[in-house]
């Protein structure tokens, strides 16, 4: 009697208290999280120089302030200085009424010919928030407010305003929108779904409430621990779309056992005990070897992957409680009621529980011939994967936003004109005095050779703190703040201009900052840290497959049929990404790459995702082979007995993840594509063609565990599994519902 078997049967014996006690836990969870979550701050969330730069900013008293800017351009194509100096004094009149800005710079100070573009078609006014930066877009609509009545005023010119505060406020609008409206879609699509699968409405409600409720159990649990552990709003995003994968998936597994072995002649209470010892069983392992693969995001060292690690693995663990816990209750309660809510159409197509015919026909096919089979399926997906050798990533940048967006145009206007002006490089200098006249005329150097260099300005503005000890030079770099135009930029401000000026300066210390910097030090930190990160995700779920199943073979298959699905996921992402496929389907024009973290994220998630299925489905083949059937019928019986569930819970999937290839995001659609490809390719090539035909090919070879592993604590082998009684099943009383 494993665990699971134990904890059903349990929960079945005192459902009013198993319902109660879930019911208790997602209310108290609820009462917590009203408390709110951290958020990561600006120094959490950067990498190698940059975080040095935003520490010793933070440090030394530099307020952390929005920063906003006004472009004042002409629409005729023609400079007009006169209307143009006009408007600005206008607008720096209006933001200053406001009392909400300070540091207010213009073209008309004396040392503003900076802001001035080079055509001079286009003047800039820049200007900092008050107060906190992490509450500035919600205090910005005075500000817009006022310069959009300069704008009203002044016609035959373009007068807009794109900064932190101000784009964040628009995205935030136009975006969060935009994931509500995937996030409320999924779940009705997902409920629809469902009533295809069970044919009944009780049914088809059982696993989307689990889902739901572990999700807002581990939403309210999130606020406690992202006191240590911050988060931002990716983490929130990725916690629903797993947890109403795993969540669903669970119930499914544990619903449609349970629903097979009453069609087998069963009574509910031994239906619901061979359920929980062996559905039960599998979530179990399952669950862990989620958990241990996106666990593996920790190791990146990056805040919001371990925000992102922390939600789900939170979530994921309270779906394998509820799942093990409150549905055997849930289930025992209704008994034949969950049947209640047919679907008239539905349940008369649908076919009894049990093993699929059609998967039935595909696995006589493969294993009549495994070895063209294996060949066939796994040079198919090697096919697939090839074009993951040209793979190319590259830093999110306004690229990732929807075109439409005024903010995106606005800030589009303002790179053309003043390219790097909207995204500068900050150089952080560091010293007893920056004062003296050696760090200052450093400064001078720094900035002059920085325009000699022809891919960045001289300095824009200087700060100072009021202790004299750090001064903050902010240097416009070409391009768009993300490109490689900016990088290579960086990159020479970072390897000869500063070495060769500030950086001579005996007794100073200097770190850059800023959008393209931290862009490249987070891709920077991640390369580092990707062997960390496959190396422990591939070993924790190596040894957790050998102490499941106690075979080297299987848990070895696993991990390279996984890995297989996975690359050829990534290869699907890089033709319909790089190669512009789909790009009026999927409505938006490529950028003709990868964002930077995808990859790795991707690579977590869906190992996870994929091992749900793979322990589902082996847990069955054992079941079989202690049955005393041979590997080939144990392979045949067990795949196809499963294949039902699999596809519905891959249906699911897919349509979840393809909700997300509809946002406006360039990143979240990769994100949704990548995710319902490498779902859709692993249920059916990998699961029903790959696997079956290796493991025949196998043969008693897939059980093979050498002497030396024998004497460690893995699980029960499956010879001596076989053996074992099964009468406790009768010794535990589970109620049968009504």
């Amino acid at each position: 009697m494993n665990v699971a078997a134990r904890m059903g049967a349990w929960s079945a014996g005192h459902r009013k208290t198993a319902i109660v006690g879930w019911l208790a836990l997602v209310l108290a969870a609820l009462v917590i999280g009203s408390s709110g979550t951290k958020q990561i701050t600006g120094v959490e969330g950067s990498n190698g120089q940059t975080a040095k730069a935003e520490q010793i900013l933070s440090s030394s008293g530099f307020p952390d302030a929005a920063s906003e800017n006004v472009l004042v351009q002409t629409r005729n194509g023609q400079p007009d200085d006169a209307a143009l100096r006009s408007a600005v004094t206008q607008v720096v009149s209006a933001v200053t009424s406001t009392k909400l800005v300070d540091d207010v710079h213009s073209p008309l100070d004396a040392d503003g010919q900076s802001y001035v573009s080079h055509d001079g078609h286009s003047m800039l006014v820049t200007f900092d928030m008050t107060g906190d930066a992490d509450t500035a877009a919600s205090r910005v609509q005075p500000v817009l407010d006022a310069v959009a009545a300069v704008q009203r005023t002044n016609s035959s010119l373009r007068i807009e305003e794109v900064g932190d505060a101000s784009g964040e406020r628009a995205l935030n609008k136009t975006l969060g929108k935009d994931f509500k409206r995937a996030e409320m879609l999924s779940i009705p699509l997902t409920l629809g779904i469902l009533l295809a699968v069970f044919g009944s409405l009780v049914a088809a409600v059982v696993p989307v409430g689990l889902a739901l409720t572990a999700f807002m159990a581990a939403g309210g649990l999130l606020a406690l621990t992202s006191r240590a552990v911050h988060i931002d709003g990716t983490a929130t995003s990725v916690m629903l779309l797993v947890g109403l994968a795993v969540g669903v998936d669970y119930t499914l597994f544990y619903l449609k056992r349970e629903r097979e072995e009453r069609a087998r002649g069963n009574s509910p209470g031994q239906a619901l005990r061979i359920a929980a010892a062996t559905s039960g069983r599998s979530i179990l392992v399952s669950g862990l070897t989620v958990v241990a693969a996106v666990g593996g995001l920790f190791l990146t060292g990056n805040a919001t992957f371990k925000g992102v690690a922390e939600a789900t693995v939170l979530v994921v663990a309270i779906a394998v409680l509820g799942s093990v816990t409150v549905l055997p209750a849930l289930m025992s309660l209704l008994g034949d009621r969950i049947e209640k809510g047919r679907v008239p159409i539905v349940a008369k197509l649908r076919r009894a529980e049990g093993e699929s015919r059609a998967w039935r026909a595909v696995l006589r096919l493969v294993l009549h011939r495994p070895g063209r089979s294996a060949l066939i399926a796994g040079g198919a997906l090697a096919l697939l994967a090839l074009p993951l050798i040209g793979m190319k990533t590259a830093l999110p940048s306004n690229s990732d936003l929807p075109k439409n967006l005024p903010v995106v145009q606005t800030f589009d206007r303002l790179s053309t004109a003043f390219p790097g002006g909207s995204q500068p490089a900050y150089v952080v200098v560091a010293a007893a005095n920056v004062n003296t006249p050696a760090v200052q005329a450093g400064l001078r150097a720094m900035s002059a050779k920085a325009a000699a260099t022809g891919e960045m300005s001289a300095a824009l503005t200087t700060r100072v703190n009021k202790a004299g000890t750090v001064a903050e030079v902010s240097i416009p770099l070409n391009g768009d703040g993300s490109n490689s135009t900016s990088v290579h930029a960086l990159k020479a401000l970072r390897g000869t201009v500063i070495p060769e000026t500030i950086g001579t300066v005996p007794g100073v210390h200097v770190d850059v900052t800023g959008q393209t910097a931290g862009s490249v030090d987070f891709g920077q930190q991640l390369t580092t840290r990707a062997p960390f990160v496959f190396a422990f995700v591939l070993g924790l779920a190596f040894l957790l497959l050998l102490s499941a199943f106690r075979s080297l073979t299987v848990a070895l298959t696993a991990i390279m049929l996984n890995l297989l699905s996975i690359g050829a996921s990534y290869g699907v992402m890089v033709l319909v990404f790089q190669h512009h496929w789909f790009d009026s389907v999927l409505g938006y024009t490529s950028t003709g790459t990868i964002a930077t973290w995808i990859p790795l994220f991707m690579f977590a998630i869906l190992f996870g995702l994929s091992m749900d299925y793979h322990v589902f489905i082996l847990s069955r083949v054992v079941e079989n082979r202690r049955l005393g059937m041979t590997t080939r019928d144990a392979v045949e019986r067990g795949i196809a007995s499963t294949a039902g569930v699999i596809t519905s819970a891959a249906v699911i999937m897919v349509a979840v993840f393809s909700v997300f290839g509809t946002l406006s995001q360039v990143s979240m659609k990769q994100i949704g594509v990548g995710l319902a490809a490498a779902v859709l390719l692993d249920a059916t090539v990998v699961r029903a063609v790959l696997l079956p035909s290796v493991m025949a090919m196998l043969g008693e070879r897939n059980w093979y565990l050498p002497r030396w592993l024998q004497r460690l604590p893995l699980g029960q082998s499956v010879e001596t599994a076989a053996a074992e009684p099964t009468s406790w099943l009768d010794d535990v009383e589970v109620p049968a519902g009504a």
